[in-house]
Formats: C-alpha cells, structure tokens, sequence
C-alpha cells in the first residue's frame, strides 16, 4: 500500500476496508434495521413510501462518505476523527428513524445533514492534494446544498408535508450524482470501493438473520419454527451465493478496467444507485422472514408475502442490472427464474412459510447451478 507524501491524508493506490470503516458501517447497517422496524410496524403503501425515504437519506449518507474515504488514507489519525464523528451522528440518524415522520423530524434531518457535511469536509480535504479530483469534489457539493437545504426545512415542517421536501432532496440527490459522476476525474481505487459495497451487503444479510434469530429466540422451539429458521438460513446462505459466488468479483474486474469519466460513471450506477435497492430488498426479504418466524405454521399474510417475494426480486434483479449497467450480458436465466418464482409464490393457494422458503431455496439453487461455470472461473482468477 503506498501512502501520500507525509502529512498527506490521500493514498496513491488501492488499499483494504479498515477497521474504522468497518465500525462506521456496523452503524449504518444498524440504521438499515430501524427502517426494517418501521416497515414491520406500517405495511402500507405510504408507510413503505416514506421508509423508503428514509432509508434512500441514510444510504446516499454512507455512499457519500464512502466515496469519500476511497482516496483517503485511512490509517491517517485524522481520517480516522473525521470517520468517527460521522460514526456518531450516524448513531443518531439511526435512533431517530422511528420518529422522523413524528416529532424527530428535526433531529433525523440534523444528523443528516451534519452526517453529510462531514462526509462533504473530508472529501474536499482529500480532493484539495488530488488536482484532478477537485474541481469535480467542488463541483458535486455545490450541487449538494440544494438537498441539504431541503433536508432540514423537511424536519421543520409538518409530518405530511414532510415527504414532499424529502423526496425533493432524492432528485436533488439524483441530478447531483448524475451531472458530477460524468465529469472530472474521481480517482476511484476499484478494488476498495467494490470491497466496501460487498461489505454492507454481507453486514446487511448477516443482520435480517440475526433479527429472525431474535424473534425465533422469544418462542418455544417447535418443529416448524426449527425448519422455518433453517429455511431462513438456506435462503439467505443462497442470496449471499449469488452475489459473491462470482458478480462481486468480476463487477470489481469490469471497475478497475475503466478509467476516467467512465469509471466514476459505471462506480455510481452500478454501485451507489444499483446496489440500493439491492439492500432495499433486503429490508424486504427480513420484513417477510420475521412474520415467518413469528408464525411459523400458519399462512403467510399476503403483506408479508409481498415484502419477501420483492425482497427477492429486488436483491437478484439489481445485482444482474448492475452487471448489465457495466456493458456484459443480461442474465436471462436468472431473471426467467427468479421472475417465475415470484410468481409462483402469488400463485400460491395455501403461502405457508415453509413452501415459501421451500421454494425460493430451490430457485436460488437452480441459478447458482445455472451460473457454476462463471462461479469457477471467478474462483480460479481470484487464486492466480
């Protein structure tokens, strides 16, 4: 790893995830299950709409800082007090999020945008030693402030016009990344920035089933409860396959082969606007698994059923759009099977939790075996 000049707190090359990144992540990912919580706790479409909100806030938070840390030497003390006041008003974004739409409007909004600032802080700081980056950082922030600004006269004002400001800031967000992400040159190192991203997924897999654990662990062990949760397991060990099987590795090979305009264009769709409905799915596939586990023996209520079966095809649909984005084949055979299982789950007369998860195992089953051609030859490129 080469580090910057000294007293530089940029690197020169690629680096790994460091413990304090990771640190900053676990809280983020503890912000992903409290809108979990508030979509269990409103399974309607405005109260699916307004999490949606919420969570589209906190991750355009985690993306921005993420970004930000990319060319950052991480080791570097002052990096490292940056990351951990963000750590913090992140840990106040996240208890904020049951009440945002209520009175904590300001204070989730106010842990927002400071979250952001210090993001937008640090990435001008970085920027300012990597000439070539600046005028792109400078550029992006301003276009940042009208959403910001948004951001916090939202938390002012009364809860139903709040979504209203707040689905102001998701096109300001939008028209930012996508005016800034096609000009200047980012100086993004692919491997870590494809390495952080996998990071949130496996710590955001890892949570939904620590969540099914926990409501699993307030029950009485009986047998449909044990192979529910053991379904719980399959699905997701299968989900987890499906991306890191081979997707992360040769999306990672597909970033590092490009360069300029065209990397930094390919890292925004294909990570920061791909792969957050792809954790958005999930929120959803949690959402379903947790009434599953709560009752493990009965009919699936058909909110739940909706939430898992989109769940689903969210994780798997935006993993492949986020291949296709970066200019290789659509995976048909995956979205053939997983939009037939879909829609097999709808068609279900009698949805019971362990046909559900019977049935998803196998379609997740069935593409990992359809794929175990680019499984092997992303394992025998990582080992040369």
């Amino acid at each position: 790893m080469a580090k910057g000049a000294i007293g530089s707190i940029s690197i020169n090359e690629d680096q790994g995830a460091t413990f304090v990144e990771l640190f900053f992540d676990l809280v983020f990912v503890f912000a992903v299950t409290q809108v979990t919580g508030l979509v269990l706790h409103d399974l309607t479409l405005a109260g699916i709409g307004r999490a949606i909100l919420i969570f589209w806030m906190i991750w355009w938070a985690w993306t921005q800082f993420t970004w930000a840390l990319n060319p950052a030497d991480t080791d570097n003390a002052m990096v490292r007090l940056w990351t951990l006041a963000a750590t913090g008003v992140a840990f106040v974004m996240a208890v904020s999020v049951g009440d945002a739409f209520e009175d904590g409007g300001v204070l989730f909004a106010a842990a927002y945008v400071t979250g952001r600032v210090i993001g937008l802080g640090l990435y001008y700081k970085v920027s300012s030693e990597i000439p070539e980056m600046a005028k792109a950082v400078r550029f992006f922030s301003v276009l940042s402030i009208g959403g910001l600004i948004l951001a916090m006269v939202g938390g002012f004002v009364a809860p139903e016009l709040r979504v209203w400001f707040w689905l102001g800031v998701v096109l300001l967000d939008l028209v930012a990344a996508g005016l800034a992400g096609n000009r200047g040159e980012w100086g993004l190192h692919a491997g870590h920035f494809a390495e952080r991203h996998g990071l949130f997924v496996i710590i955001a897999l890892g949570e939904s089933l620590v969540a099914a654990g926990v409501a699993a662990a307030h029950q009485e062990l009986t047998t449909p409860l044990f192979l529910v949760a053991l379904g719980a397991v399959a699905v997701t060990c299968l989900l987890w396959w499906s991306y890191f099987g081979w997707l992360k590795e040769e999306l990672e090979e597909e970033l590092n082969a490009r360069e300029g305009a065209g990397q930094s264009s390919l890292a925004r769709d294909a990570y920061s606007i791909l792969h957050f409905p792809m954790i958005a799915g999930i929120i959803a596939i949690a959402v379903g698994i947790e009434a599953m586990v709560a009752h493990p023996g009965d009919i699936l209520g058909s909110e739940s059923l909706v939430a898992f079966a989109v769940g689903i095809l969210l994780f798997v649909g935006s993993a492949a759009a986020a291949w296709a984005r970066a200019g290789r084949a659509v995976l048909w055979s995956r979205m053939a099977t997983i939009g037939a299982t879909v829609t097999i789950l709808f068609l279900l007369p009698s949805p019971k939790p362990l046909w559900i998860l019977g049935i998803t195992s196998a379609a997740l089953l069935g593409i990992l075996v359809l794929e175990f051609g680019r499984c092997n030859h992303s394992t025998d490129a990582a080992t040369n």
